[in-house]
């Protein structure tokens, strides 16, 4: 009885004491400067929130920069939690405003997985409201210095924290030394989990590697391949053909880092880092299986968000698991709604302009689009008969379409976007511009209103984008039809996991994914399969399967250089003692999309991860099929097998090579003989006459 008493005397101690403060400020979400502009304006910030974290008690802190011509004693800031008003203020006449809002329990989101803030704003530069409509100088400014103090506690870990909430805060995975196709298979699958739920670096270390420090990250192996204090850790053992997820939880006591706000010496707040020894939570999740078949079974569920955010408890045993994607070209994959692309239903009011905003990325669609007909479908108060009233599209900040409105009050408009227009990654916004007639200004902002029905309004495409040579642009929808194969060189394996992971991240990164590659080692391997479907080959420079590309633009495993254009100067030479990664995309033989990634120099992994992330983002142009990249730079070409500016340099004879590499030096001994034999001769011809004369 005295252990039992002195085991919860010892829970209530670690829950009084293990309280700590983390700093999370709203430029490491992603939120950067945020503009509201106009005489009424809004943003909206949607956090997830840590189940570790004790929301009662922790704060909000806003810092809000307004335009300098503001009327501060006729302009209002309005604050709302959980669409819940907390705080309405004039702007105050600071440089910089700072508010601070005390969040409790009801400040969360019915789910208790997020914290929504909304900063309304009814600005004025003059008296008149009229003439503030259209002033450019109507602006506050959310500062992505803003911040939330949060208390973190260990109180209610074990109960708060399940599988379905445990892969938001995790960073790291540990997987094995000697990894299987299998093992990399699961590290791609965690690591694209990962990366859909937080924007922060994703690492990954092979287990005898790991860091000290490591207290919340995944485990991937077959149960046959787990270290046995990883076994140890599991009180499920799953039986021959069965997979398992398995959450470890635990708190330990250890030196742990936690961020304090200070007071200066002027009242500012700065923060500070300090060091303690105070309880720690540690989550291990291990993803394993008994056997192949129970270990695959593990990987399919990790594809199934369905399943994982409905598993609330520790453990997860897995008798079966399908994929239950079906790769088709249908409507469904062909038309997205602006409530699929994150829209919400907003009753916009006031005159002058009235916006939304929309984001969405070619690979939403099954295909790269050649040109997408835009539908919208809307609601707006009758206009009067002087009044003036126009819709606006614009496309990535460009005016594609516009509108007169007429007295009916109804929207339906469409607009067609060409492909020169799109980008990989789109900002589509919708604009009313309501001007009232002569004498009605004062009176309008509340009698004219706007709304657009997000589920009724679409983008859609039934054209593809199809060109005669296969560029970055078009990564990774020209992955999307048809079966994926990635084949992995077995000497470089284990430093292509975190680009596995990358890949899989970006071929399921849409709104319908359904992407599963089958994984395959470059040796042996039936041939058929590079003919037969779509290839992402990770592989080794001196692969002998790099031989069975003859399409490829470049021959990555001979030494290359390419060329400037204009002015002939080696822009690149390969060079194997440098880390940089490769990467060429292009039409194989059956028509089929590939990909080959490679990698040179000692560090390997980055070599490969560089690649594989320089290729996806908004500057792989329409017509790059060449990247060439290290930890901090890129470089992108459009290269042709017959391209004048690439040359092979292993392809020359070692005379060429050496009068390429020597030719300066040979013609400067040579200039420097003709210029002493010139002396010479001209030393005797002097002689000569000297003793002519004489």
């Amino acid at each position: 009885m005295k252990k039992v008493f002195g085991f919860f005397l010892f829970l209530m101690l670690l829950a009084k004491f293990s309280a700590g403060q983390s700093i999370v400020s709203f430029k490491s979400l992603g939120y950067d400067d945020d503009i509201i502009g106009g005489v009424s304006g809004s943003s909206a910030y949607f956090i997830r929130i840590d189940p570790s974290v004790q929301i009662e008690g922790s704060k909000l802190v806003l810092f809000i920069e307004p335009s300098q011509v503001l009327l501060r004693a006729r302009s209002y800031v309005n604050i709302m939690i959980n669409d819940k008003p907390v705080l309405s203020s004039h702007v105050a006449p600071d440089s910089i405003i700072r508010y601070t809002i005390k969040l409790t329990n009801s400040s969360l989101t019915e789910d208790r997985k997020y914290l929504k803030v909304q900063i309304r704003t009814l600005l004025n530069v003059t008296d008149d409201k009229c003439k503030d409509v259209d002033n450019p100088a109507m602006w506050i400014k959310i500062k992505g210095t803003s911040y939330l103090s949060l208390i973190k506690t260990t109180s209610n870990f074990f109960n708060n924290v399940n599988i379905s909430n445990c892969f938001d805060t995790k960073r790291a995975i540990v997987y094995p030394a000697n990894p299987t196709l299998i093992d990399l298979k699961a590290v791609g699958w965690v690591y694209a989990r990962l990366k859909r739920t937080q924007i922060k670096p994703i690492h990954v270390y092979p287990s005898n590697h790991v860091p000290d420090s490591l207290t919340n990250y995944v485990v991937v192996g077959n149960m046959a391949s787990l270290t046995d204090d990883k076994k140890q850790l599991l009180k499920v053992k799953p039986q021959e053909g069965q997979g398992l997820l398995y959450l470890r939880k635990d708190i330990v006591m250890r030196p742990d880092t936690s961020t304090v706000e200070v007071a200066g010496k002027n009242n500012d707040i700065r923060f500070e880092k300090r060091v303690s020894i105070r309880p720690v939570p540690v989550e291990t999740l291990i993803v394993t299986g008994a056997g192949d078949e129970g270990y695959n079974n593990t990987i399919t569920t990790l594809a199934n968000s369905n399943v994982l955010n409905s598993s609330f408890g520790d453990f997860l045993v897995i008798n079966k698991a399908e994929n239950a994607g079906v790769k088709t070209i249908d409507e469904s994959k062909s038309r997205l709604t602006l409530k699929d692309m994150g829209g919400l239903t907003s009753f916009l009011t006031g005159i002058g302009s009235l916006k939304n905003t929309y984001s969405f990325k070619n690979s939403d669609f099954s295909f790269t689009p050649k040109e997408i007909e835009i539908k919208i479908v809307g609601n707006y108060a009758n206009l009067n008969v002087n009044d003036r009233g126009f819709f606006n599209i614009y496309l990535n900040g460009i005016l594609i379409s516009s509108e007169k409105l007429d007295p009916s009050g109804k929207l339906n408009t469409s607009a067609l976007i060409n492909r020169y227009e799109l980008q990989k990654f789109n900002t589509l916004e919708t604009e009313f511009r309501i001007y009232p007639s002569n004498g009605n200004c004062e009176n309008s902002f509340t009698n004219y209103f706007a709304e657009i029905n997000v589920t009724k309004s679409y983008l859609q495409t039934k054209i593809p984008f199809i060109a005669n040579n296969l560029s970055f642009y078009q990564y990774p929808e020209a992955f999307n039809t048809g079966k994926t194969t990635i084949v992995i060189s077995r000497k470089v394996a284990p430093a292509t996991a975190a680009t596995i992971g990358e890949i899989i991240y970006e071929l399921n990164n849409n709104l319908h994914a359904d992407n599963f590659p089958d994984f395959v080692y470059s040796d042996p391997l039936d041939k058929s399969i590079l003919k037969k479907n779509n290839i992402i080959a990770l592989l080794d420079k001196d692969d002998p399967i790099m031989n069975e590309f003859p399409d490829a633009p470049i021959k990555f495993n001979q030494n290359f250089r390419l060329y400037n254009n204009e002015n002939n100067k080696i822009v690149y030479e390969l060079n194997d003692t440098v880390s940089n990664g490769l990467a060429q995309i292009f039409y194989g033989r059956g028509n089929n999309g590939t990909l080959i990634i490679t990698g040179t120099g000692r560090k390997l992994d980055q070599a490969f991860l560089s690649a594989a992330r320089s290729i996806t983002d908004q500057l792989s142009t329409l017509s790059s099929n060449i990247c060439i990249s290290d930890e901090f730079n890129k470089y992108l070409f459009n290269i042709s097998k017959d391209s004048d500016n690439l040359e092979y340099t292993d392809a020359k004879g070692s005379f060429a090579l050496f009068w390429e590499t020597y030719n300066l030096y040979i013609l400067l001994v040579i200039l420097v003989l003709i210029l002493i034999s010139f002396l010479y001769v001209r030393s005797r011809v002097q002689k000569s006459q000297d003793s002519f004369n004489d």
